[in-house]
């Protein structure tokens, strides 16, 4: 472990995934726009760009489906509408998770459950699921957070054991893998976000994976406002919007995509020499990955013991901060149940619909029914971390954590 880290050592820049600094697009990307713009065609019905996104990220999952959409929202949006709840039924998901995953729900009129996470991992688990559980649970949301499997083989179980269908929120975790098999593809639906932040990006956009033939079908038509384009006699069939993806974004997403494999493999490595440097400093615990899993880190997180520091978790982040390491602690700062679209059931108007028709164990959300959640927010530290990062990046932000961490706990004896 490295501790002879000075206040008087420079301090390096980190790349950010916010910018050109930690994203890397280029040439290979201009020159895919510069084709769709000379082509004259944007719109995904007719060009090309998105279809051959489609085709190459499907053959990547090995799934038989995949439609790209204009968000990671849209896709989850896209998955629940395929699935296709009646009011007031259940989808049971995860307590730590962007809200994007959470509001497609609610349009969908349908109630969210919320089911306690691994304070360790971070995910939900099939024990948690199973607890809250109702005979009008339609779906069962995964998110694998942070890029880190959810433990799939316990969860499919249970799952497939109640004829519950699945959809796996992948939006962190492009080239993750559960028992050698692509994370996306053991639920109904897999879903993905192309966000300014995401392992391969596009700004904004997303993707729905299937192999289920008639979820397929209806995740075309939903993206595309229920018209069924190649129909004989095509018609709007039912309530849907229009979540298409442009051309633009798509030869972006396409050269983005060729570049994926060496991404998660880079991410894979910069984690490995984070675990190398930080795994036997006390107080702080590596990320925990299901033995089955393979993580391919989004973000690098932290397990933190508050009381081990002087200050605790936010001291211990906010040294960090100083010095350009621009860390999150707890992640969000608090469930998303506790946020006002739930606490005040601000949906249309002033109806508060669905929320009309939850049933009361489906909507109680007291704090001692979730205690890995709040275990969980109060131990995270969220580092960032992107394929720009060499291996001087790397140690900084290493023997740095391990200066602050030792002065920290130096303090607290």
């Amino acid at each position: 472990m490295a501790t002879d880290l000075t206040r008087e050592q420079e301090i390096i820049q980190l790349p950010s995934d916010q910018d050109a600094s930690g994203r890397d697009m280029g040439d290979d990307e201009i020159v895919k726009l510069v084709e769709a713009i000379e082509s004259g065609t944007l719109t995904s019905t007719k060009g090309k760009f998105v279809q051959n996104l489609e085709k190459k990220f499907a053959e990547i999952l090995g799934v038989g489906s995949v439609f790209a959409c204009s968000s990671g929202t849209a896709a989850l949006h896209t998955a629940l509408a395929a699935i296709d709840p009646e009011p007031g039924d259940e989808v049971v998901t995860t307590s730590i998770t962007d809200m994007g995953a959470l509001t497609p729900i609610l349009y969908q009129s349908a109630i969210p459950v919320f089911a306690d996470v691994d304070p360790q991992t971070y995910n939900i688990t099939a024990e948690a699921i199973e607890r809250v559980l109702s005979e009008k649970t339609k779906a069962i949301m995964v998110t694998h957070l942070f890029g880190n499997p959810a433990n799939m083989g316990e969860i499919m179980e249970l799952a497939q054991s109640r004829e519950i269908p699945v959809i796996e929120d992948c939006a962190q975790a492009f080239g993750a893998t559960y028992r050698g098999k692509p994370i996306g593809t053991f639920g109904d639906i897999g879903c993905f976000s192309l966000q300014q932040g995401k392992h391969i990006t596009t700004g904004e956009g997303g993707m729905v994976a299937t192999s289920d033939a008639k979820l397929a079908r209806r995740m075309f038509l939903f993206i595309n406002k229920a018209w069924g384009y190649g129909d004989s006699r095509p018609d709007h069939y039912f309530l849907a919007l229009n979540y298409r993806m442009n051309e633009l974004t798509g030869a972006v997403a396409c050269a983005q995509l060729e570049k994926l494999a060496e991404f998660v493999d880079r991410r894979r490595q910069i984690a490995a020499r984070m675990d190398k440097g930080l795994a036997d400093l006390p107080g702080i615990s590596i990320p925990r990955v299901e033995p089955d899993g393979v993580h391919t880190y989004w973000k690098y997180c932290l397990h933190v013991d508050s009381l081990a520091f002087d200050g605790g978790l936010d001291a211990l982040a906010g040294q960090l901060r100083e010095r350009n390491i621009f860390c999150a602690p707890r992640y969000i700062q608090k469930p998303a149940f506790e946020c006002e679209v739930f606490t005040k059931q601000c949906t249309f108007g002033n109806s508060r619909f669905p929320f009309t028709l939850a049933r009361a164990e489906a909507i109680d959300y007291r704090k001692e029914k979730f205690p890995g959640t709040y275990a969980a927010l109060a131990s995270v530290l969220v580092l960032p971390l992107n394929e720009r990062y060499t291996a001087e990046h790397v140690d900084y932000v290493v023997d740095t954590i391990c200066k602050v961490a030792t002065d920290l706990q130096k303090a607290s004896s």
